[in-house]
């Protein structure tokens, strides 16, 4: 039921307080890293495979655990080809700044400047969106374009089925409901948009674009799109949360959102190139695409064109997080200290505290309560459900009725199935099929507002319409 929710959500932010960690401040030991791997994989079962590499001025650390697939006999290792997700966002980006650079286009160009005349691009109050309001989240636009739903054949692929001529469409129709940057919202369809529109310009594939300009002076060979067959003997099959196998996501014009399929070798390379250690010919574009512009909606977050800059514990690391259906990436960099991470799992779980935490020993781990199940009880009065009887809009496209059919409670996505939900309390509630739980929400009148789905480590605010 609700698996499309978990598939169409690139993730963002995990930033999950924690309360253990390593005491020591210095970086941590190989054999510390390897115990992180072994609890994630062996004991806690997040993951099936997952590769870390960790760079420093004194010491570079690869490490690796776990195998392609449950039933796979091939290791994981520097070589394993994984899907990236919403990393591939920073990669847009820096084609973005290599573009401005050369002096191929500008900041501050409308997108309707490089989009067909034919297409009506959203404006408010006679203010445009420009390509910087793309590359940093503050163009006015959602997340996802509101038609993305109706047009996806196969829910556990949602971006494959979603074309050109679909998203100008969107645009066109498009009312924006806040001023043109004004506000931070992390928008996939926004970054979508400047990949295809960088594409356009060159007039080539978003991947030939990424190829030619990004990968090949970086000597990146294992980061693209399409996959050989060669290729793919080296992929590691994507699982879900509860490591279920997954579908491979394929992205059609929103490519530049999260398409990309790397290695930890070829992302080493691209966070060492972001150092600066060594000049290459897209240093300067590499700098320039860590400008800040903006803060985010989190605390000590700023916003660069695509990277995010934390700065907690006197710290300044940029950073990105990368999810699909069935993978998890994280990378950061600290060029003061001249340390970076980057972290690729076959499986949906968060890593990001893991990346965090080895860059920053401040930064906790997560724990884990492996005996901790939700428990249904029985609620005295089945009445007291029908407040939160209702439709609640996800998006516009996207709706969940909650109802009730006698002592039993349901949700029911549009277009899914009708699934039962489970009282752990007078206003949680919690699902079998799917790791995922229900909370209602009320007004200081008592009346329910909204609800708030919690999955996969995120939490999806859904506001009653009916």
């Amino acid at each position: 039921m609700l698996k499309l929710i978990k598939t169409v959500i690139l993730s963002l932010f995990l930033l999950i307080p924690t309360t253990i960690t390593f005491s020591d401040t210095t970086p941590l030991s190989k054999t510390q890293i390897k115990t992180i791997i072994e609890q994630r994989i062996d004991k806690h079962k997040k993951s099936v495979g997952i590769a870390i590499g960790f760079i420093s001025p004194t010491e570079n650390k690869i490490l690796t655990r776990g195998k392609l697939s449950l039933d796979a006999k091939t290791d994981i290792s520097e070589q394993t080809f994984f899907e990236i997700g919403s990393i591939s966002k920073v990669f847009t980006t820096l084609l973005l700044a290599d573009m401005v650079e050369k002096g191929e286009v500008k900041l501050d160009d409308p997108i309707s400047k490089y989009l067909p005349k034919s297409v009506k691009t959203p404006t408010k109050n006679g203010k445009e969106i420009t390509l910087l309001h793309l590359a940093t989240h503050t163009s006015g636009l959602p997340r996802l374009p509101t038609n993305l739903i109706a047009v996806a054949k196969d829910f556990e692929n949602p971006y494959a089925d979603y074309t050109q001529e679909h998203l100008y469409q969107f645009l066109s129709n498009y009312t924006l409901t806040r001023e043109i940057g004004a506000e931070y919202e992390y928008s996939n369809l926004g970054m979508g948009i400047l990949g295809h529109i960088l594409s356009l310009h060159a007039a080539t594939s978003y991947e030939n674009l990424l190829v030619t300009r990004i990968c090949k002076p970086l000597q990146m060979h294992d980061t693209k799109i399409l996959l050989s067959s060669e290729d793919k003997l080296r992929l590691a099959h994507g699982h879900d949360q509860k490591l279920i196998p997954t579908k491979n996501w394929d992205f059609a014009v929103l490519s530049g959102a999260g398409a990309i399929r790397s290695t930890l070798q070829d992302l080493l390379k691209f966070a060492t190139a972001y150092l600066n250690i060594s000049k290459t010919e897209l240093s300067n574009a590499m700098q320039k695409s860590l400008a800040v512009y903006n803060s985010s909606n989190i605390p000590n977050i700023d916003v660069a064109l695509g990277w995010h800059l934390s700065k907690d514990h006197n710290r300044q690391i940029f950073w990105h997080s990368g999810q699909t259906g069935g993978y998890h990436s994280y990378i950061s960099f600290d060029k003061n200290s001249l340390t970076a991470v980057v972290i690729l799992s076959n499986s949906t779980n968060d890593i990001d505290d893991i990346g965090r935490h080895l860059m920053e020993s401040q930064f906790n781990l997560i724990t884990f309560d492996d005996t901790q199940e939700h428990k249904a009880i029985k609620l005295d009065d089945p009445q007291i459900f029908d407040a939160y009887v209702g439709q609640y809009e996800i998006t516009p496209d996207f709706i969940l009725t909650i109802s009730r059919q006698g002592e039993h409670f349901f949700v029911q996505a549009t277009k899914q199935p009708k699934f039962e939900i489970f009282p752990e309390s007078k206003q949680k509630f919690f699902l079998t099929q799917i790791q995922a739980q229900i909370e209602f929400l009320k007004d200081h009148t008592g009346q329910v507002i909204q609800l708030i789905l919690h999955q996969n480590g995120n939490s999806i605010s859904a506001k009653k319409i009916k």
